[in-house]
């Protein structure tokens, strides 16, 4: 298949400029001199390929304002002038760097590849910025790369792209135009009369459940106690030999844990978002071994008992941590007192709850320097191995642990929490709290959303984003569960939503969050296994969007319309929202008009 020229790319792009895109159109700037092309060449001590002068030739780059045309991330074609101020200013960083570099050993064919910067390399674009730290290039260096096109980011190394020369971009930019296909990862559209650009995407439509996996899975059991190997004889002599840390005392049990008042390990964990079908006794032996196995699904689990006088406590094993979370805090707290000890490398805090509440006054902390480094006698430091790095902060955590059987009657032993089975359970993690609102965004993709809600009567706004909300339901594929379902029909009908902790919907999201982390965890496993993880990246991508799109449905029910309005579009995977918009607008304006006045 033959590549258009130049001159028939500009024509095609003029063409759908005008037609779609006025605005832009008009900032097309007149093509440039063929004295000034020449003058360039001389200064820069390169000959322009032929691809550049043609296009130059047709326009001398656009006009840098609101609505100038580009090539999407590469940002707007580069003027003569343009070219020249890039290609000097990268000049000068190109030589320091190759200086520092020693690119000099590198041959031709390499220089035009690795290099940062050579001599005969022209940016012909501005980049996201519209200046000189990114865009496209063109190879000058006579040879097989010769009008080469390259792509060049201020923090990332230059490279070549697929396209042999400038006409081919053109072509392809041609192309995406009249048919509203990806250029570079991104749709051109037109709206009101400029050319903007933007990302929608696809994800598989029934990706696989790690989950539903780990349901499948059997949960593993410890092995047999292997038997005790007979003593040796007492006659004649032997020797034992002990290699490693062999004699050092082993790290004291110090876990991050919660005390509850008042509230039994049962409940205790139940607060804590236990999973019923996995609840039941284990030792803790058994909790790391199941947490561990994908069984788990990457959920954390809790094991919990009673300790002191009235007291009940849980620890985690696996999975994200949880008690640290303000949400889970305030869950485990409702209507009675928490405290919480935990211990991150040399800190060591004490948090008390109370019904929601945190007690600032009653809080503990403690910081320890790390000594597990001596100096020398030549004055050189040397990092000590087998020895705790912050013992300061090891003595804390016994030291406040002893402090809370005096100040709350919290008496536990961690060394003692082992063998004995305790309730436990895997863990459905609560959701995180919806951010406050914010100052509502003016712009979303390129539109002007804060217009948009200034001009439009609340309600109808209201059923506009409703309608909005359904068609990223429906892309994603949430509105397939029946919990999401229900909510965006009574969302339709203007009827109340319960979104109660625990209800029906809040474990349906919650569900759709675990996935991403089960199916992430997969993954990132599996980088370091022979074997191939059970999920694909598309999985995980489906799952990330689910999870995102009933993120958007949570905001509509839980903040004001204009904060759940900007995610909401923000989500949507079509790059036609803003035809949908306009039409979920126009629908209410009609139903509006007609509606009977009575």
């Amino acid at each position: 298949m033959t590549t258009p020229t130049v001159e028939q790319s500009w024509a095609r792009i003029e063409t759908w400029l005008a037609r779609h895109a006025a605005e832009s159109h008009g900032l097309l700037r007149r093509p440039a001199r063929p004295e000034d092309i020449a003058a360039a060449e001389l200064r820069l001590g390169v000959g322009f390929p032929p691809d550049l002068k043609d296009s130059l030739l047709r326009h001398d780059g656009v006009q840098l304002q609101d609505g100038t045309p580009t090539l999407g991330y590469y940002g707007p074609l580069s003027g003569v002038e343009d070219i020249v101020r890039s290609t000097e200013f990268l000049r000068d960083v190109g030589a320091d760097i190759a200086e520092a570099e020693a690119e000099a050993d590198l041959d031709e064919e390499q220089r035009d590849q690795y290099a940062y910067w050579p001599h005969e390399r022209l940016l012909i674009t501005l980049g996201i910025g519209w200046q000189s730290s990114d865009g496209l290039f063109l190879v000058t260096r006579p040879g097989r790369h010769h009008g080469r096109v390259g792509r060049y980011f201020d923090e990332d190394s230059p490279s070549l792209t697929p396209w042999p020369g400038l006409r081919h971009v053109l072509a392809d930019f041609a192309t995406a135009l009249e048919n509203g296909t990806p250029f570079n990862g991104r749709t051109p559209l037109a709206h009101e009369g400029r050319l903007i650009w933007d990302s929608g995407g696809t994800v598989v439509p029934d990706p696989l459940s790690a989950i539903g996996l780990a349901a499948r899975a059997a949960e593993p059991v410890p092995p047999a106690a292997e038997p005790v190997p007979p003593a040796p004889p007492t006659a004649g002599s032997y020797a034992v030999l002990t290699f490693g840390s062999a004699g050092s005392p082993a790290p004291p049990v110090q876990p991050d844990v919660v005390f509850v008042a008042g509230v039994a390990p049962r409940d205790l964990l139940d607060r804590l978002g236990a999973v019923p079908a996995t609840a039941g006794p284990r030792s803790s032996e058994q909790v790391r071994l199941s947490a561990a196995a994908l069984w788990a699904a990457y959920r954390p689990m809790a094991r919990a008992g009673r300790c002191g006088d009235g007291w009940s406590y849980a620890v985690q094993e696996g999975g994200d941590p949880q008690f640290g979370r303000p949400e889970v805090l305030r869950r485990l707290s409702r209507g009675t007192r928490v405290v919480r000890l935990a211990k991150r490398g040399p800190e060591v805090h004490v948090t008390v709850v109370e019904d929601g509440t945190e007690r600032p006054e009653e809080a503990r902390r403690v910081d320890s320097p790390r000594e597990d480094h001596v100096t020398g006698p030549d004055g050189k430091r040397w990092q000590l191995g087998g020895v705790d790095p912050w013992p300061g902060s090891t003595a804390a955590y016994a030291r406040l642990l002893a402090a809370l059987a005096a100040e709350h009657g919290i008496t536990w032993d961690p060394e003692a929490d082992g063998d004995e089975p305790l309730a436990s359970a895997l863990l459905l993690p609560v959701l995180d709290d919806v951010p406050p609102t914010r100052a509502p965004l003016s712009w979303v993709r390129g539109f002007d959303l804060g217009g948009l809600v200034d001009r439009t009567p609340p309600q109808r706004l209201r059923s506009a984003m409703a309608a909005q909300l359904a068609r990223l339901a429906s892309e994603s594929g949430i509105d397939a569960y029946p919990e999401i379902a229900r909510a965006l029909e009574r969302i339709r009908r203007d009827e109340p939503v319960d979104l109660t902790a625990d209800g029906a919907l809040d474990l349906r999201m919650r569900t759709l969050s675990a996935e991403v982390r089960a199916a992430r965890g997969l993954l990132e496993a599996a980088r370091y296994a022979p074997d191939p993880a059970p999920v694909t990246a598309a999985d995980l991508g489906a799952w990330v969007v689910r999870d995102s799109a009933a993120g958007a449905l949570r905001e509509f029910l839980l903040l004001p319309l204009p904060d759940a309005a900007a995610t909401i579009l923000d989500r949507r995977l079509s790059v036609r929202w803003r035809d949908d918009l306009a039409a979920d607008l126009a629908g209410e304006e009609s139903c509006g008009r007609s509606a009977p006045t009575g």
